[in-house]
């Protein structure tokens, strides 16, 4: 049951979004319907959902039980047994290693080490999975994403990209489903928080997806925010008609092509300046608590000492993953690839090891919960959380830093950062090339 304010359905979902904490998933369009809720670009380029038709504030429940803007769960307990190591920070895992994609051609033109995109012509070609959902760079709306249904290797590796951009890949997802075939799902760790939640109302989601993948994430890029950089490289954000964010090389170019034909390459710390407070995120990134996948079968992440690419010696990197398999079925997914030949193995890793690869997350891990505490004392919206240690990780963080967290949390939504306006359509026409 739950007690309904004394607001409308439309301004209880629209609040999600004017608190910032809406990653533009799409859930929302499933729950509702897309007569009655739309997944549409807004006029800073994300997409958010826009209210169509009545809503009522049962369907409005639902989507708050849902949407990983308000709740954010770790792995569900069933998937934990005697071979599952917990760590504070990391969360629930069976093999920590260094892994690769053997194809030399996926390895090269993937993000980092190409394991994902290797499991994915896997699944589908060994008949483990019908098809994979996963997200491809847009061409519709340029720097975005799209969900693609890939039935076989060639529409794997086609549809490959690092998309740095929205997505609303669980906006469909209930056509999906209604397919009535095992499938694989592919996506960020919100994403999979979303479809995890689903699962709970949905008893077809633990029956079809077959796979939870994920790479470990530090957000995304605001449309807003790319365009400023793109200007501040004099390209025309209104000339763009594609870009691919990484790959071919480790990071490898942002390739952004334009309406004439021609084409700019930028660097990777073009838009991820090696200072990290210097990153564009939306504020749901900059507060979200679980950024490393938690809720999935595997994770893959960067394996960059320090967090970020050595100019030195970015051009001879081949390209490495350090993956985290945490239930059953991912360590029994890496396995299978890797006596089958699609993957390849390094180092066996650990905890620590990841820590000093990915900084940024250990630090956002611990300073979650003060951040939460900082959102509930000013009234915004809180996401509920389950099985993410954010109680014992803030013990760790320390009581002078957790305050500093919450107090600077305060100050953000005093002064109206975390906010965005309440969802209209953007002016853009469907089709129009262009960042906004």
């Amino acid at each position: 049951m739950h007690d309904h304010p004394p607001v409308t359905p439309r301004e209880r979902l629209y609040r999600i979004v004017e608190d910032g904490m809406c990653i533009g998933c799409g859930l929302c369009q499933t729950v509702a319907g897309s007569e009655r809720v739309r997944m549409s670009e807004v006029p800073d380029g994300n997409l958010r959902p826009l209210v169509a038709g009545e809503l009522d504030h049962e369907t409005v429940d639902r989507i708050v039980d849902v949407c990983p803007g308000t709740r954010v769960e770790g792995l569900p307990p069933e998937q934990f047994d005697d071979e599952t190591r917990i760590d504070t920070v990391w969360g629930p895992y069976r093999h920590m290693v260094q892994a690769w994609a053997a194809d030399p051609d996926v390895r090269y033109r993937a993000a980092t080490g190409g394991v994902l995109t290797a499991l994915a012509r896997f699944l589908v070609g060994s008949g483990r999975v019908r098809f994979v959902l996963h997200v491809e760079g847009s061409r519709r709306m340029p720097g975005s994403g799209e969900p693609r249904l890939s039935f076989d290797r060639a529409d794997v590796l086609a549809g490959a990209a690092s998309v740095y951009g929205p997505a609303a890949p669980l906006a469909d997802i209930a056509s999906v489903l209604e397919r009535e075939e095992p499938f694989a799902f592919v996506g960020k760790p919100c994403d999979i928080a979303a479809l995890r939640n689903l699962a709970r109302f949905d008893p077809r989601v633990d029956r079809l997806v077959r796979y939870w993948l994920t790479p470990v994430c530090g957000g995304y890029l605001p449309p807003a925010a790319s365009a400023d950089i793109l200007r501040d490289n004099g390209i025309d954000p209104a000339r763009v008609t594609y870009v691919r964010y990484r790959g071919f090389g480790c990071p490898g170019p942002t390739r952004i092509e334009l309406d004439d034909g021609s084409a700019r390459e930028l660097g990777y710390t073009d838009f991820w300046p090696d200072d990290e407070s210097k990153w564009s995120l939306p504020f749901r990134c900059k507060v979200c608590p679980d950024g490393i996948g938690e809720a999935a079968d595997l994770a893959a992440a960067d394996d960059w000492p320090g967090g970020a690419p050595d100019p030195a010696t970015m051009e001879d990197d081949r390209g490495t993953n350090a993956v985290i398999a945490r239930t059953a079925a991912g360590a029994d997914l890496l396995d299978a690839a890797v006596r089958e030949g699609w993957i390849r193995l390094g180092d066996v890793l650990d905890p620590r090891h990841m820590d000093a690869t990915q900084p940024h997350q250990v630090k956002k891990k611990l300073a979650a919960r003060a951040r939460f505490d900082g959102l509930l004392a000013e009234g915004a919206t809180v996401p509920r959380t389950a099985r993410l240690r954010l109680d014992a990780l803030a013990r760790r963080h320390g009581a002078e830093a957790n305050e500093l967290e919450t107090q600077g949390t305060r100050r953000r939504v005093r002064e109206g950062r975390n906010a965005e306006p309440k969802p209209t359509a953007a002016r853009r026409k469907p089709g129009e090339p262009g960042i906004p």
